[in-house]
């Protein structure tokens, strides 16, 4: 069959592109930016990439068009696909039809934490040998692909709650049928297509109603959304977790000394090192080791794999040291886990924790997290935030009364600025969840270039 995947760069169509690819189909595709790395790992697969949406890209006459949710009513490659009357689907559908409907699906569902959580429940099944297929919104360090077929009986999937396309409006989720669904936390986001907080908790309801009876969901204990969630109605059994021992929960997490350490029914279990800092990532840990368990993998053998898990690319990534200053890329943007970024951080950091932000997300430039900001940075010792032209809110406002504060238009200038205050031994830790204008590149060369003094 040939495939042809209308906004194939994005990181979720990508991966459905390489599975199909896998599946032995001919695959091509078009977007608007074609570019590296998603445009090489694509030809290296020998997928055939179109620049732009052009209509007359149709005239290759693909057996089936998998249309991304970038693709609008009114683009002119839309219209021309309607009138054609040839076969469409979203990403989400043809990956249910074709690949998980035979697989024992785990789904890594919340707000925060979808992609390490899903990395690490791969991982663990892999080190098992259980070959499972995965799609991952990030790139694992332990695959260095974001999506793989598989060979085993198991798919992992990130589960996203973003609606699905144009022409299918439920969330990405509803698509997936999970054997086996983990709930990681609850917050509101993407206002850009949920009106508050009741609207995305009905989505995920919608995703409980599917859910068989034989399957498990795996629920943080701490979060109340996902209570409230839950007392909307629920037909499968839940596991819930929890890193706070005055929590109650059928499995209770803690570090102890650089290893989780997990304690059910009166027995205690302990991996190996858990290189990843922070509360988040213990609770994501745990996460991941349950679903292996639900799939069939023992909680010794996950906890052996936790050892080997190194981390996933823009998930405090670390880029290295430039004249003294370590360097990370985060994707957080939303203050949840811009805070608890910054905390991990804080745990291991022997000098000051610098930090450079992006407001970038849709929630974010409309406003909905902005009074939340604030006390999301507050345990950095400075703040640079680039002011994109179109903020419709103050980010002065906002951010008034910072210890250190800069808010500059101009990436270059924030790079000159950050190298001129930085110190050895200084954290920094770059935050967007886009490109943001290559200041990554930007800053390392501006920093190796200071002079810093000692």
């Amino acid at each position: 069959m040939h495939i042809h995947i209308l906004g194939i760069c994005g990181t979720f169509m990508g991966g459905i592109a390489a599975i199909a690819r896998a599946a032995g189909h001919r695959v091509t595709g078009s977007d608007q930016a074609v570019y590296p790395p998603m445009s090489e790992q694509l030809e290296a697969l020998g997928i055939e990439l179109i620049e732009g949406f052009a209509p007359d890209q149709l005239d290759i006459n693909p057996d089936l068009v998998v249309v991304g949710n970038v693709m609008s009513r009114g683009m002119p490659i839309v219209e021309e696909l309607l009138d054609s009357g040839k076969p469409y689907t979203s990403g989400p559908a043809w990956l249910a039809e074709h690949v998980l409907k035979d697989q024992h699906v785990i789904a890594v569902s919340g707000t925060h934490g979808k992609t390490t959580t899903a990395s690490m429940t791969a991982w663990l099944l892999e080190a098992a040998g259980m070959n499972p297929g995965y799609l991952i919104g990030g790139v694992p360090a332990n695959f260095s692909t974001t999506a793989r077929l598989g060979a085993g009986d198991v798919f992992v999937i990130e589960a996203d709650e973003y609606d699905t396309a144009f022409f299918d409006k439920r969330a990405k989720f509803m698509h997936y049928g999970p054997d086996t669904l983990i709930i990681n936390n609850l917050e509101f986001d993407h206002a850009d297509i949920y009106a508050d907080m009741a609207a995305i908790r009905w989505q995920f309801h919608q995703m409980l109603r599917i859910l068989p009876g034989k399957g498990r969901i795996i629920a943080n204990a701490k979060e109340p959304e996902i209570d409230r969630l839950l007392e909307m109605g629920c037909w499968t059994p839940v596991e819930r977790y929890s890193s706070d021992l005055m929590v109650a929960a059928d499995w209770q997490a803690q570090r102890t000394d650089n290893t989780l350490q997990l304690d059910a029914d009166g027995q205690s279990w302990q991996s190996g090192k858990l290189a990843m800092p922070g509360a988040h990532n213990l609770e994501n840990a745990t996460a991941a080791t349950l679903a292996a368990r639900h799939a069939g993998v023992s909680i010794e053998v996950a906890l052996a794999g936790l050892e080997k898990f190194t981390g996933v690319k823009r998930r405090l990534e670390y880029l290295g040291a430039f004249n003294q200053v370590r360097v990370y890329d985060d994707f957080a943007h939303h203050p949840t886990a811009i805070r608890r970024t910054l905390e991990a951080l804080c745990e291991t950091a022997s000098g000051r924790v610098l930090v450079i932000l992006e407001p970038r997300s849709n929630s974010m430039k409309l406003g909905v997290h902005r009074d939340a900001l604030k006390q999301s940075l507050e345990s950095a010792d400075a703040v640079w935030v680039f002011e994109p032209d179109d903020l419709p809110w103050l980010l002065t406002d906002v951010l008034k009364g910072l210890p250190v504060l800069s808010i500059r238009k101009d990436v270059n200038e924030i790079a000159t600025a950050v190298a001129a205050y930085a110190q050895p031994d200084d954290e920094l830790v770059v935050m967007s969840n886009g490109g943001f204008g290559g200041i990554h590149r930007l800053i390392c060369t501006e920093l190796e270039a200071a002079v810093i003094s000692h």
